[in-house]
């Protein structure tokens, strides 16, 4: 899909999240937008899963018509920019390296895909009609979700994390995984009926 609204980066998004005083980091803002492009919720819009970014739903007061065009003309460009990842069926986890804290990398895994990709997928709705075996996708990331909460603590006790990093990358390689067999059997054969307006 051609984007309308170019996406600004990860560096000036992360500005512009700061500057709104969002508490939901980029990456979890990336995978929530990717959930909700395929979630089965056709009530659900951009607009709901910008809100959601804030606690309550409280979503910033814009002062201006002009300051409100770009506010979600910035949204919408990563909004759009996830789409396409999702067209293309390439999404993805943010890369790890050995020497990175294990348990910051399992609380942020947790957080991307509980509160990222499975919470936008479902867009605030628990009784979505869904075959079973897309459910039990659902089900299992959040599974995974809790394991990476669980090698957090494990790491707690552990003097050598290689075996708690091998357990992580093992995981996200399963998240993955995951996330691309729903798109490819769940969302791809109906992909055009999902572009959502900001409206």
């Amino acid at each position: 899909m051609k984007s309308e609204n170019k996406y600004i980066g990860d560096d000036k998004f992360i500005k512009f999240l700061e500057h709104y005083a969002c508490p939901t980091p980029l990456e979890v803002v990336k995978l929530r937008f990717a959930g909700a492009i395929c979630s089965p919720n056709g009530d659900l819009r951009p607009t709901d899963v910008i809100s959601s970014l804030w606690e309550n739903n409280q979503s910033p007061r814009l002062s201006t018509k002009n300051e409100a065009d770009l506010f979600f003309k910035f949204f919408m460009g990563l909004w759009d920019e996830m789409f396409s990842a999702v067209a293309e069926n390439k999404i993805t986890l943010p890369k790890i390296a050995p020497n990175d804290d294990i348990k910051e990398v399992c609380r942020c895994r947790f957080e991307q895909l509980e509160l990222g990709f499975v919470e936008g997928f479902f867009g605030g709705k628990e009784d979505l009609k869904i075959p079973a075996y897309i459910a039990e996708v659902a089900d299992s990331l959040s599974r995974l979700a809790l394991l990476y909460q669980t090698l957090a603590q494990k790491s707690e006790n552990e003097k050598n994390h290689k075996n708690i990093f091998d357990a992580v990358i093992d995981c996200d390689k399963m998240a993955v995984k995951s996330i691309a067999f729903l798109i490819e059997n769940y969302v791809l054969p109906h992909i055009e009926e999902l572009k959502r307006t900001v409206n």
